[in-house]
């Protein structure tokens, strides 16, 4: 099941990329970095719940914490990726990595992580894998 997540991860990854490049290059000029990176991040966590609804049968949870540790997973890979890549790979300093972080300043990339997090358990239910939401395992 966890393969299969990180399968759905990478297919996310090259979207949130396709997603990157559209804010940098339509979006932004437009409205201006900060409403660039708030249509970004409402229209990446969109993107996170249709590929959740449309994967979450074939990745297979079981249970709500089988559905949970998907999201755990896909958090912890787009935390590293965000990190790693994004200074190694792409040059960004860690003062910008960490700033999209920064609620108080208008940053919501937090809201992508609440998605990451949530999607697979969300879709799941919503899609009949796990029972009715009241039958869930706190």
């Amino acid at each position: 099941m966890l393969l299969k997540a990180a399968a759905v991860w990478f297919m996310l990854m090259m979207l949130a990329i396709a997603n990157g490049v559209f804010r940098n290059s339509v979006v932004s000029p437009r409205i201006g970095e900060h409403g660039g990176h708030i249509f970004s991040t409402i229209s990446l966590c969109l993107i996170i719940l249709i590929v959740a609804w449309a994967t979450i049968g074939w990745i297979g949870p079981r249970t709500s914490r089988d559905a949970l540790q998907v999201g755990v997973l896909w958090v912890a890979m787009t935390v590293g990726f965000e990190f790693l890549a994004g200074h190694y790979v792409f040059g960004n300093p860690w003062e910008k990595l960490f700033a999209d972080y920064n609620v108080a300043r208008g940053r919501i990339w937090i809201l992508v992580l609440v998605a990451n997090l949530t999607a697979p358990r969300l879709a799941a239910g919503i899609r009949g894998l796990l029972g009715s939401p009241a039958t869930w395992p706190q």
